[in-house]
């Protein structure tokens, strides 16, 4: 009867940034646990397609640019149109960009911001929307960061972006809980992805790093499977507007 609650058959889960990393992993674990995937990619096409095909769970591709909130709206009507309703939005697309906040430039804040924070606020309005107008409900859940609970160091539109998904996180939560839709965030720590790449391959940040997580080893893809379907099912119906992190031991330390 527990188990019964992470059960997502039946169910439709938009996922962005779906191609790579985090959100590579997250769709095939939500599809492991019965749902259908809807994977929003920029370039690449979803290498896991067969992977999540091969649960049983069916997959559609969607190319967007999440630069700007134009493709929102196409979105939610192409799900629906495929699927005949949403039921999830994993909001995961993000980009980061590095420099010394003396030398930050108008146009590396403004490209952050627009795919971490603009979009993702967008995206969320429109599948909410959808969830009130079928009634049945939805679940939210929004990636965040390490950074949304300390500053960082040379990403200063990251850190704004990502303490922006928490506060926003927490609003949505307060305005939508009475409409049966959760909105609840994860904060992963340090995980071994592309955005990552360029402190992994730093010797000094990448022994600095380990040191700190008590786990003792970066965090993979596979680490957030479990903690999206529980936010994304029936399990975590009385969580509302909470930042879960998943950082190997990083912030108790």
């Amino acid at each position: 009867m527990t188990l019964q609650l992470f059960n997502l058959a039946g169910k439709v889960a938009i996922v962005t940034g779906s191609s790579t990393g985090l959100g590579e992993g997250m769709a095939y674990g939500l599809a492991k646990a019965g749902a259908d995937i809807v994977g929003i990619y920029n370039k690449d096409l979803p290498s896991n397609k067969e992977k999540i095909e091969a649960t049983g769970s069916r997959f559609l591709g969607i190319q967007a640019d999440l630069s700007s909130v134009a493709p929102v709206q196409e979105i939610i009507s192409k799900t629906v149109e495929a699927f005949g309703r949403v039921d999830i939005l994993v909001n995961n697309a993000g980009i980061i960009r590095r420099n010394k906040s003396v030398d930050f430039t108008e146009e590396d804040w403004d490209d952050v911001m627009n795919v971490n924070l603009k979009t993702l606020f967008f995206l969320a309005q429109a599948a909410a929307r959808q969830f009130i107008e079928q009634g049945s409900g939805g679940k939210i859940v929004n990636i965040a960061s390490m950074l949304s609970f300390q500053g960082g160091i040379l990403v200063p539109s990251y850190t704004a972006s990502k303490s922006g998904v928490m506060g926003l996180t927490r609003l949505l939560a307060c305005e939508w809980a009475p409409h049966n839709i959760n909105v609840n965030a994860i904060a992963p720590g340090y995980m071994a992805t592309r955005n990552t790449q360029p402190i992994q391959d730093d010797p000094v940040r990448n022994k600095q790093i380990l040191e700190r997580i008590p786990a003792g080893r970066w965090g993979s893809p596979d680490d957030l499977q479990g903690t999206v379907v529980f936010l994304a099912s029936e399990a975590s119906r009385y969580m509302q507007g909470h930042t879960l992190a998943v950082d190997g031991g990083w912030l108790a330390r």
